[in-house]
């Protein structure tokens, strides 16, 4: 690192690695066994509710999916991706860091597009985002942009006559806004907005690998790149909008963590102006204030704050002026949630099998560092909240970012308003998980990286998922 960056009195002190054997690889083995008992008690509960009385209003719970083996083009390269990166610890060990961070992100997008691939290009990547329930439906309807957004609101409950697509109604109009720019420079239709879904979800990686680097520093960023790299969810980031809202989300937490730590006023204001636009991408995006507030608790520093908050409130009133209120918005959100498969899933199902399909999502080995972060907690956080003790350590400071990231996956699930599908739905909390498995033993690395890759080829060859 540089010099000024070590010099930083805001960045915590980096620690020597840790013993290999340190606390024992079997709890870690508990917690991933635990994770997959989860997993098949969802599945076996799961399919008995659906069976009985079709309320779950999903195929294979808790994914949205169908069970249908297969094969497809995409096979020999997600294998070969998989095992490139299974051996892959120590190249990111030594590689030098800016050439870490494309090595990650070119990394990440073979593995989207090759798990996309095993369904083929037409129903893999092109098609996706074109069915009835998305985005690209209504490009026409925006032909005069300021018009549409006036009467956004309007086509957002069941009834009215011209109401939006699923899709549309259940998120602020910047999610449909960006495939219509899209469309008007020329990059209009599925297969380009799949490839730009997929290029900006893969590029969290590098986001997070920045942020990570910036408060906990290099040694857990560059242990925990390959299991970025090679995230289970990546099977729902190829092709899902929700990929490119986590994309947003991890560029804003990363660029506040590098205003907090190297006093950047250019980077507080795009990480503020990030974090505005995703709050229109998404109605439960908002609950990433958690981590970017924990990043300022990490740092200790408020000299982000003015730049973040004015930035971020451009984009609310940009969208407010033209006719647009997300508050008005939100309220006919919930009505119209409650007309579909919201109304009809059950709570008492869902507010745990969501759980199980997060821990299908993020993969054994995130379960395995969730249980050293929890146990790490509260020193952390009593550290943290200390005013006269000094700055988190590396390891306490990625405790922290991993918990605030729990914490909001938590609040979006006991909301109500996530019942089914989280396993898309949840990627931008889903990045900000992963980096738990930095804190895992050295020893052992190749194995739970193969487990991760395990599970998403197995979800991806067994079962047609929704997205």
């Amino acid at each position: 690192m540089k010099t000024e960056e070590r010099s930083d009195s805001s960045r915590p002190a980096e620690e020597p690695a840790a013993p290999a054997g340190r606390a024992g690889h079997r709890p870690d083995l508990v917690a991933a066994g635990v994770g997959a008992l989860l997993v098949a008690v969802a599945c076996g509960v799961g399919w008995a509710w659906q069976r009985s009385n079709g309320e779950l209003q999903a195929q294979w719970p808790p994914l949205l999916a169908s069970w249908n083996p297969h094969v497809g083009p995409g096979t020999p390269a997600a294998l070969t991706v998989a095992a490139a990166v299974v051996y892959g610890p120590a190249l990111a060990d030594r590689l030098p860091w800016r050439r870490l961070l494309l090595t990650a992100w070119a990394t990440a997008l073979a593995w989207i597009f090759s798990l996309a691939l095993i369904e083929g290009w037409y129903r893999g990547i092109a098609r996706r985002l074109t069915t009835k329930h998305e985005y690209l439906r209504v490009i026409d309807r925006f032909d005069d942009i300021p018009a549409a957004l006036r009467g956004f609101t309007d086509h957002i409950v069941v009834g009215p006559p011209g109401n939006w697509p699923a899709h549309v109604a259940g998120h602020p109009p910047g999610a449909t806004l960006t495939f219509v720019w899209l469309d008007r420079i020329g990059l209009g239709g599925g297969a380009w907005a799949g490839v730009f879904c997929i290029v900006l979800g893969a590029s969290g990686v590098a986001a997070v690998l920045i942020a990570v680097r910036a408060l906990a520093g290099e040694r857990l960023a560059r242990r925990a790149a390959p299991f970025l790299a090679l995230a289970p969810f990546a099977v729902w980031t190829g092709t899902s909008a929700d990929g490119y809202f986590a994309g947003v989300a991890a560029w804003s937490i990363a660029l506040l963590a590098v205003a907090a730590t190297r006093r950047s006023l250019l980077a507080a204001c795009a990480s503020g102006l990030l974090f505005g636009w995703t709050c229109y991408l998404s109605y439960g995006l908002p609950l990433i204030v958690l981590p970017l507030a924990t990043v300022l608790l990490i740092t200790r520093t408020t000299r982000p704050v003015l730049p973040f908050l004015t930035a971020a409130l451009t984009v609310p009133l940009a969208f407010t002026l033209t006719g647009f209120a997300w508050w008005e918005a939100y309220p006919l959100l919930v009505e119209r949630y409650y007309q579909g498969a919201g109304g009809v899933r059950p709570y008492a199902y869902w507010v745990w099998g969501n759980l199980a399909a997060a821990t299908l999502a993020v993969g054994l080995a995130t379960a395995a560092g969730l249980r050293r972060t929890l146990a790490a907690t509260p020193s952390a956080a009593l550290g943290a909240l200390h005013p006269r003790r000094p700055a988190p350590t590396a390891e306490a400071a990625l405790t922290l970012l991993v918990l605030a990231a729990l914490l909001a996956l938590l609040a979006a699930d006991l909301s109500g308003m996530s019942k089914a599908e989280t396993e898309r739905i949840w990627q931008p909390f889903y990045f900000w998980l992963l980096p738990a498995t930095a804190l895992l033993p050295v020893r052992g690395r190749r194995g739970w990286l193969g487990a991760q890759a395990g599970v998403a080829l197995l979800v991806n060859h067994l079962v047609w998922t929704g997205w």
